[in-house]
């Protein structure tokens, strides 16, 4: 369980790196992230930031794009952001969403399935 300070650090790195990605970082590949959310360690000592893309075949590309300007990252967010420690930037490609996907076809499919089976049982009394 994260706390609420933890929650608002999390948050403010995540505007923080998005914008510097937009605005500072010269990688073009870098830039076609999406950051979607960040999870600091309690100590601050690392971070997981994680991110997608909007083309899926570009996320390998990206991903060693992000690992390759992490330390510069890390350095611009110690002048943007007000603590005694910024911590070591990982960052890791955020699948929920093609969950989510996954998810709702399955359950779509289901529906259907269901109501087929309804309409049938309905005839039937």
């Amino acid at each position: 369980m994260t706390t609420f300070r933890m929650q608002r650090i999390n948050k403010q790195m995540q505007r923080e790196i998005s914008l510097l990605l937009k605005m500072r970082v010269k990688n073009e590949t870098a830039k076609k992230a999406v950051i979607t959310e960040v999870d600091c360690s309690r100590d601050l000592e690392q971070a997981k930031v994680f991110f997608t893309t909007v083309d899926p075949e570009e996320r390998d590309d990206v991903k060693k794009a992000l690992s390759s300007v992490a330390g510069a990252l890390r350095s611009l967010l110690g002048k943007q952001m007000k603590l005694r420690q910024i911590p070591v930037l990982e960052f890791f490609l955020d699948t929920s969403e093609e969950y989510g996907r996954v998810m709702d076809r399955l359950l779509d499919s289901l529906k259907t399935e269901g109501s087929g089976e309804e309409l049938s049982e309905g005839e039937e009394i």
